[in-house]
């Protein structure tokens, strides 16, 4: 199984971004792929996650943030990036859970398959 995150960058405040992750050797349906990032210093957070057509927002996602997804790749557009935006961007993908379930801190530990995480840069 391999979940390949891409789409960061350098990118000024107000700007946008698409991030994508690609997934590969598994079934891409049966799974809630989810969205974290993790800035220096700062613990792990949830960002967005999709099961079939169910979406599920963190909080700094609302308004901002859109998730989706194609046949195996799922999306993250986030709009009006903010500095505090800048983290590494991982892509995750859970059996067991919803997309609501990702957003659980006490899932994090159950996450089946982590993608290798994509650097977004918002300057101000």
């Amino acid at each position: 199984v391999q979940l390949q995150a891409s789409g960061g960058g350098l990118v000024q405040a107000g700007g946008s971004l698409r991030l994508s992750c690609a997934a590969s050797g598994l079934t891409f349906s049966r799974y809630a792929i989810g969205w974290f990032r993790q800035a220096p210093g700062k613990e792990r957070e949830f960002v967005a996650a999709i099961k079939w057509s169910v979406l599920y927002y963190g909080d700094s996602a609302k308004g901002r943030f859109t998730i989706s997804r194609d046949n195996a790749t799922v999306y993250l557009q986030m709009n009006s990036l903010k500095p505090e935006d800048t983290a590494v961007y991982y892509c995750a993908a859970d059996r067991g859970a919803s997309a609501r379930d990702m957003a659980l801190s006490s899932r994090v530990g159950r996450i089946d398959y982590w993608g290798q995480g994509t650097q977004v840069t918002v300057s101000s």
